[in-house]
């Protein structure tokens, strides 16, 4: 019989062997991660350009029709399309300003009610077709699309909130249609029709206050 002193020295305990399986299998499982991290971060699906997100757009929304889902005010609705992380999207009726509902210094703009119910009238819950400004922008500053709004009767939203006086013709960006929106602005204006029977300088938008001085008499 081998004394303790005969046995050879490679020989290694149950427990030893045991340790060094569990680390080796631990670092084995740490490479791995690691380099699932790596390929992850390498294959990331890069940022959409302007151009892309504006292709994209072109072909998802023009010329399409979709249900108008909700009303937000007298320039914004939600139709029944998602847009990234949204369940809907928001559209910003082009060439067009209509008074605030929430602004942040002077709270619920004057006529903002009623411009906001008259685009509900119009729009809610109905199908209209929207129409991209190509080549202009289809984003505008916070994301939402910048649209025109047919609706189901052949007449563009757009254009009847500035007929009929709901809103104001947007002078701050170019776009197709920005010398005809303001003939109808001043058509409106000079009938008194809606918001211009009434509106005094002090409750215009600021910006326009700033472009037109002496847009209003009094």
């Amino acid at each position: 019989m081998r004394s303790k002193k005969d046995k050879p020295a490679f020989a290694m305990s149950k427990r030893r062997k045991t340790g060094i399986t569990i680390l080796c299998l631990l670092a084995a499982a740490l490479l791995i991660l690691l380099d699932h991290s790596f390929i992850s971060k390498r294959w990331q699906p890069l940022p959409k350009s302007t151009e892309q997100i504006e292709a994209h757009d072109l072909e998802k929304y023009h010329d399409k029709t979709f249900a108008v889902v909700k009303v937000v005010d007298g320039d914004t609705i939600d139709i029944d399309i998602p847009d990234g992380s949204s369940a809907r999207t928001r559209i910003r009726l082009l060439g067009i300003d209509a008074p605030e509902t929430h602004s942040e210094l002077y709270g619920a703009m004057y006529y903002a009610a009623q411009a906001t119910e008259f685009v509900k009238s119009l729009s809610l819950a109905k199908d209209v077709t929207i129409y991209l400004d190509n080549p202009n922008p289809t984003r505008g500053k916070y994301g939402r699309l910048l649209a025109y709004v047919k609706l189901p009767d052949g007449r563009f939203l757009n254009e009847v909130l500035l007929i009929e006086g709901f809103v104001y013709a947007d002078l701050r960006f170019e776009h197709s249609f920005f010398n005809r929106y303001k003939q109808l602005e001043a058509s409106a204006r000079s009938l008194n029709k809606g918001l211009w029977k009434e509106v005094t300088r002090e409750q215009l938008p600021q910006w326009l206050q700033r472009m037109r001085p002496k847009l209003l008499k009094n």
